[in-house]
Parts: structure tokens; C-alpha cells; sequence
């Protein structure tokens, strides 16, 4: 447990600042938006970059791709999780307008129930983590080129 302390850790700060994210945005009612929701990957991004980074100075010379690769995989699933969880409590329980707001911005043609909707935020931030943990480790990893 104690190797993903630091992925955890790092999960937990990225939701908080997903979760702030999203709520700056409920203040000014630009959540109904999903354009806005593009600056999240650049939230979980900065999160997962981080992970990555703090892993590889921790680790030191012994820093291989596997631990790179397990401290954002874990960051960013935590984080979205984490989002994910927060998102269905608001917008079933907080704000109960938010579904059909949204709805009536974007699924004009048909109904989709909430769960479709909870189920494709999750996908988002696991196709984004994934990602952006592959192209981060292009970063990290270290060169087997001669020299």
C-alpha cells in the first residue's frame, strides 16, 4: 500500500480541483456547457503529470516505466472515480435542474437516462488517463538509444 500513497494522494488533489472546477462553472451556470468540460483534461493532466514526476524523483535511478506508468493509471482513475461520484451526487440529489438542463442542451432528439450519462463521464476520465499516462511516460522514461 505504501507505493500508492503518493498516486493517492495526487487522485484525491485532482478531484478536489475537478470538483472546484465544476462548481466555479455551476456559479455562473456554464456547467450545462460540455465545451468547458475540455479544460478538465488539462486539470487531470496537470495531476497525473505531477504523480508521474513526484514517482520518478522518489524512486530515483531505480524509476522504471512500470512504477511511471502504475502512479498515473492510479491518480487519474482515483480522480475520476472520485469525480464521477461527486457528479451523480449533484446532479441527482444538489441539483435536480442539472439533468434536464443539460439534457435540453444536448440530447434534443432523444431521452437518456442518468446512468448513461454517469457512465460516459467515468469513460471520459478513464480514456483521458490513460492517455495522458502513455504520452507522459514518453517524458519519463528513460532512453535505451546509444550514446
Amino acid at each position: 500500500m505504501k507505493k500508492f500513497t503518493l498516486p493517492i494522494r495526487f487522485g484525491i488533489a485532482t478531484s478536489g480541483c475537478l470538483i472546484a472546477y465544476f462548481l466555479v462553472l455551476s456559479l455562473f451556470n456554464l456547467h450545462v456547457n460540455g465545451f468547458y468540460s475540455l479544460f478538465n483534461s488539462i486539470i487531470t493532466g496537470f495531476g497525473i503529470y505531477e504523480a508521474i514526476k513526484f514517482t520518478k524523483v522518489l524512486k530515483g535511478k531505480t524509476f522504471d516505466y512500470r512504477q511511471g506508468f502504475a502512479a498515473g493509471i492510479t491518480t487519474g482513475f482515483l480522480a475520476t472515480l472520485i469525480f464521477t461520484l461527486f457528479f451523480a451526487f449533484y446532479a441527482t440529489e444538489i441539483n435536480i435542474d442539472f439533468l434536464p438542463a443539460l439534457s435540453k442542451v444536448w440530447f434534443k432528439e432523444y431521452h437518456t437516462g442518468e446512468g448513461l450519462l454517469f457512465f460516459t463521464v467515468a469513460i471520459m476520465g478513464f480514456a483521458t488517463t490513460v492517455v495522458l499516462t502513455l504520452t507522459f511516460m514518453q517524458l519519463f522514461k528513460s532512453s535505451n538509444n546509444l550514446k
